[in-house]
């Protein structure tokens, strides 16, 4: 009888054991190939494997090169607070030594070559501040004298002009549709963060309609998108790139009491903004000056009184000298139409940010009163600019003159659209 490595064919059939020995000896093949090609005598080695991550590599090389650092005093620490591009302080002090400490940190700035033939260079405006000439930097050392062509502060958005040098070709970054940006898709920062140049992040985007309302920065008019990628001091200006090497967003800011929450604007924002900026156009932002939030979800600020409040928006929040406010328009009122037209508040906001600003709207609102004398009416509003309303409250507090605040801050409200 047959035993050990002299067992016949049939009677490892029976122990069904035939394959074991195949499956074996292909994987230890395999491995003989790998030891192989790592020494040299196979065709197996390291760099026969494909990485998973090559689109990143691939992102980094095609957008860096048109990724800048822009050099200006203005960029301090003392001025980055909260969510508006920036860390607290404290936090940045502690990587950034003396320089955190007396206020300004050089060369903490991004930018991006959006054409290469005119020279413009886009970043956002709390880089450069009031400044009108900075230094940028590109990563083969090359150094221009830039020109600030234009800033819009509310969107976060300048643009500078570099003048063209012989010899020396500047590199254009690929804008891609940032329309197409889905929650999911994956986003690779570039940028210098705390001034370490040429630097890579990879996350995914996280939501890619956050308002600034919503996110409580009064000083922008933006709808962000938001992200995980790390984000730090530094890469304010610099790109948001998606995994086919297009920009598809410029990063800006980053919450300073949260990790992995960071905003960009989507880059076809930018373009609308650029396109005005580099014709020296003024960017218009059309409001009527309120906050609100559809009533299914205010029933916490109404109590019991909340089943006799009509379908519609409530005014949450009114900004004093706003359009609205001229109009007689109180907190607690509630839009129930727009032109004869029902609408929620994101809609209320679309139709108000597709106005030009002089151009008036019919809201039906009502009235709640404590003595059940609830009231109907129709309102004639005519939308301002908000640039020219803010200029006007600045010039205001120059004069010593009390500025126009918000007259009533209630409970914090979820999902509010500021119009």
């Amino acid at each position: 009888m047959a035993c050990g490595l002299g067992a016949s064919a049939p009677a490892q059939a029976r122990r069904g054991t035939s394959a074991e020995p195949a499956r074996a000896s292909a994987s230890f093949e395999r491995f003989v190939g790998v030891e192989r090609g790592r020494s040299g005598r196979g065709m197996l080695g390291k760099d026969a494997r494909a990485k998973r991550n090559s689109f990143v590599r691939d992102a980094a090389n095609a957008i860096g090169p048109a990724v800048v650092r822009i050099d200006s005093d203005a960029v301090s620490l003392k001025r980055a607070t909260g969510v508006s591009g920036g860390v607290n302080a404290e936090r940045s002090g502690a990587k950034m030594g003396s320089n955190a400490r007396s206020g300004v940190i050089r060369g903490t700035g991004c930018g991006l070559v959006i054409d290469a033939d005119r020279g413009y260079v886009v970043t956002n405006s709390h880089v450069v501040k009031s400044e009108e000439q900075v230094k940028v930097t590109f990563i083969d050392g090359n150094v221009y004298d830039g020109e600030v062509k234009g800033v819009d502060l509310l969107t976060d958005i300048a643009l500078i002009r570099l003048k063209p040098r012989a010899g020396h070709a500047l590199p254009q970054a690929r804008l891609g549709d940032s329309d197409h940006v889905e929650v999911g898709d994956y986003a690779i920062a570039l940028g210098n963060p705390l001034g370490l140049d040429n630097s890579v992040t990879l996350g995914i985007i996280s939501n890619v309609h956050r308002t600034s309302a919503e996110l409580g920065i009064t000083d922008r008019r933006v709808d962000f998108v938001q992200t995980d990628c790390a984000i730090n001091p530094g890469n304010s200006g610099g790109p948001l790139v998606n995994e086919f090497s297009e920009v598809v967003a410029l990063n800006t800011a980053i919450r300073a009491d949260a990790e992995g929450i960071g905003f960009a604007i989507p880059i076809n924002t930018v373009k609308r903004v650029v396109g005005l900026l580099a014709n020296g156009e003024k960017v218009p932002h059309p409001f009527i000056g309120i906050r609100m939030v559809d009533n299914f979800t205010a029933n916490s600020a109404f109590g019991d009184r909340a089943q006799e409040i009509p379908v519609g928006t409530v005014i949450v929040d009114i900004i004093e000298k706003s359009p609205a406010a001229l109009a007689g328009l109180a907190v607690g009122d509630v839009i129930t139409a727009v032109d004869g037209v029902v609408m929620n508040g994101a809609q209320i906001l679309d139709r108000v940010k597709g106005t030009a600003p002089g151009e008036s709207y019919e809201f039906t609102v009502f009235r709640p009163s404590a003595q059940d004398s609830h009231m109907h009416r129709r309102v004639i509003i005519r939308v301002g600019d908000l640039a020219e309303h803010n200029n006007r409250r600045v010039n205001a507090e120059e004069r010593n003159v009390s500025p126009p605040g918000v007259g009533v801050r209630p409970p914090r409200i979820p999902r509010t659209f500021g119009a």
